[in-house]
């Protein structure tokens, strides 16, 4: 039996885990328009020259439907999860722009439109080419821009605004479902299943070690952090939300939200209330 570990540790090897952390998916499932929003395709590029996809959906003016575009909105950057692309994952932010918030949406190397091949290192030059690209946008205010990442995004998102020059003029911070260290994540998967357990730590040591959220959160502050989980989570366990709040600075919320699970918060009317409300309180061009 341990030969036959050993085997399977010496053909995983080279591949390390990029699989259990990128998901990616090329087709798109839909576009905007066909669930009734505003949008431009908006193609950029990683600082390796790694050409990259997204979308700009613009805020609404509210109570207007789609015929005014509200200036001077709030625009969010959100970082998707790890599995599928923008054309999925859009089901998480689509309700914001009818509420008065701008929403770019962008696919990392390798999935969707975007070119190349995920991996841990271009995910975060990736995230930081759609930071650099949104504050120049002429739609976009730059002194009211938030970022939320979910899972996998939840966790770029930390260590790339911890080094982005922009972090001071970004109003928060949010996270859902994010996991606290990428070799740990791996881990706890690999530990998982019995096949897989006595290969938790060889293959682990695989992952670059150069981007850890744990450590990079205490970094954001002033500006404020809000980690929201799932209690029913069972793909992120919520004790990592649980440790990137005690390691974040002032200000910062946590939001452990029960009977939810994997990244499914806003599909609760309740949890999109209680975000628009927080949005309003870290804006004081809205207040």
């Amino acid at each position: 039996m341990w030969r036959r570990l050993l085997l399977v540790l010496a053909c995983l090897q080279p591949l390390g885990c990029t699989n259990l952390i990128f998901v990616p998916m090329e087709d798109h499932v839909l576009t905007p328009d066909r669930i009734g929003l505003d949008y431009r395709d908006v193609d950029f590029a990683a600082a390796d020259g790694v050409k990259l996809h997204g979308w700009f959906l613009p805020a609404q003016a509210v109570g207007k439907g789609s015929a005014g575009v509200q200036q001077g909105a709030c625009t969010l950057l959100f970082a998707h999860g790890n599995a599928e692309n923008v054309s999925t994952h859009i089901a998480s932010v689509w309700w914001l722009p009818p509420e008065g918030v701008n929403v770019f949406l962008f696919d990392y190397r390798g999935y969707g439109r975007s070119e190349g091949e995920p991996d841990l290192a271009g995910a975060h030059l990736d995230f930081a080419a759609a930071l650099d690209l949104l504050m120049d946008m002429p739609e976009v205010d730059p002194d009211r821009v938030v970022v939320l990442g979910q899972s996998l995004g939840g966790s770029i998102a930390i260590v790339g605004l911890a080094r982005s020059p922009h972090k001071h003029r970004v109003r928060a911070l949010i996270t859902d479902g994010a996991f606290s260290d990428y070799r740990a994540i791996v881990r706890e998967k690999l530990a998982g299943f019995f096949l897989t357990w006595p290969l938790q730590w060889p293959l682990t040591f695989t992952i670059d070690g150069d981007h850890r959220p744990l450590e990079a959160i205490a970094e954001i502050s002033p500006v404020p952090v809000l980690t929201i989980h799932g209690l029913s989570d069972v793909v992120v366990p919520p004790h990592h939300a649980e440790a990137l709040h005690a390691a974040a600075g002032q200000p910062k919320e946590l939001w452990l939200l029960p009977e939810t699970e994997h990244i499914k918060t806003f599909l609760d009317q309740a949890n999109r209330t209680r975000l628009l409300d927080y949005l309003q309180r870290c804006d004081p061009a809205a207040r």
